[in-house]
């Protein structure tokens, strides 16, 4: 660590790290690929998945309670940490990096997500009459939780001071929509682990995944990673399986949240004992080498990773035209896209297709797996490196001409 003082100082910024959630699993990758580039300290309540050797973690502690008041607690903790370390130990960082509106000071913030595009789209499956009463106390929970990170995008996002990095074109579309951003910005498609997500290792892998998750090799088994169930579109799958009853269809639906409401909805539809509920793996691979299509209708998805990844597997993916992943799909080559996410009858009939039509379903595969080689994250890092330097020219020069005016 002797070389340190020579290496710009990055600081990332996030209430947690780890490689089980969409928008921080690409900033772990990211940290991987900067660490011998840049003294990386990272402020966080959590981290995992991270080489501890390589960082300096600024551990903030997590407030006990609903996550609506951690999150309040977060926000003003990691500036007053920095501060502290600022004035206590000097330590100055060159860049901020941060994902999302997690802080006021950053220099560049990515995009994973718009919470004014997400609540538009997921109004109406939040309302209380269309959700089960067990229910409501997290859904109030979750529009206050949305209200106030929407309050915070409107301040992080119209501000033109910090770089603006984007996942996806849908995210700058939908920050220029509502927040007026409208200058040119990057845009980094996720990056994938191609040694671990590819057609061989998911071949390798198939028996021993269905057979230790009790699927028969007659069942034809689609696939959803992912929380945020509701946003995932997981009531007009559903709906598409209902309409599937014909067929030897099963379901897995793989994450952290809670599935009880989920679960209650399935058998509400004749459904529930074709949906399997999973926890989450790190490795996700396991998930991906069961199934034979991956099902992602999304109401609202920046990008969403998960189909990336089972692209890259040989998987055949659908995806809706919400999500931001559809941008490097051409529907009907490497890919099939849902127009309407919240049509069921329509996605039932894509997955008939892929049902009916092995050689279309494989040949979807093979050319899925092809496109996700042109996405890895050591990619991702050259790029973020890139813009990281040109930060660093436009900080000196003005740096320069600062003392210049004092002299």
């Amino acid at each position: 660590m002797s070389d340190q003082r020579h290496r710009p100082r990055l600081a990332v910024v996030s209430p947690f790290l780890d490689k089980s959630h969409g928008t921080e699993r690409p900033v772990v990758e990211w940290i991987a690929h900067l660490c011998d580039r840049f003294e990386v300290h990272v402020y966080s309540q959590e981290v995992d998945d991270l080489d501890l050797s390589k960082i300096q973690w600024h551990r903030i502690p997590k407030l006990p309670g609903p996550h609506v008041l951690n999150f309040l607690w977060w926000f003003a903790a990691n500036h007053l940490w920095r501060i502290w370390g600022r004035y206590t130990h000097s330590l100055r960082h060159d860049i901020v990096l941060t994902p999302g509106p997690n802080c006021f000071d950053a220099d560049v913030v990515s995009v994973h997500i718009v919470f004014a595009e997400f609540l538009r789209c997921v109004r109406p499956e939040l309302k209380f009459m269309r959700n089960p009463v067990g229910f409501w106390p997290r859904l109030l929970h979750r529009h206050l939780y949305y209200r106030l990170v929407i309050m915070l995008e409107r301040h992080v996002y119209s501000d033109p001071r910090p770089v603006l990095v984007y996942i996806a074109r849908k995210t700058a579309a939908d920050v220029a929509r509502f927040y007026g951003r409208r200058d040119r910005s990057p845009i980094l498609y996720a990056g994938i682990d191609q040694e671990v997500f590819n057609p061989e290792r998911r071949l390798s892998l198939r028996e021993t995944s269905r057979n230790i998750l009790g699927l028969s090799d007659d069942r034809f088994v689609l696939l959803l990673v992912g929380n945020d169930l509701h946003k995932k579109g997981i009531r007009a799958l559903l709906d598409a399986l209902k309409l599937l009853d014909n067929r030897p269809v099963d379901l897995l639906v793989a994450g952290s949240e809670d599935p009880g409401p989920f679960r209650t909805m399935a058998f509400g539809r004749a459904v529930g004992e074709r949906v399997h509920f999973l926890p989450p793996r790190k490795d996700i691979e396991f998930y991906y080498a069961a199934a034979d299509v991956y099902v992602g209708p999304s109401l609202e998805d920046a990008y969403a990773l998960p189909p990336a990844e089972a692209m890259a597997c040989g998987i055949a993916a659908i995806v809706s035209s919400s999500a931001g992943v559809s941008e490097i799909i051409t529907n009907g080559v490497d890919g099939l896209i849902l127009d309407d996410p919240t049509d069921a009858a329509s996605l039932a009939g894509m997955i008939c297709r892929l049902y009916d039509d092995r050689e279309f379903r494989e040949g979807l595969g093979r050319k899925a797996a092809e496109t996700a080689r042109n996405f890895t994250w050591k990619q991702n890092g050259r790029e973020l490196t890139a813009i990281f330097e040109e930060i660093l020219r436009r900080k000196s020069r003005l740096q320069g001409q600062t003392l210049i005016q004092e002299s």
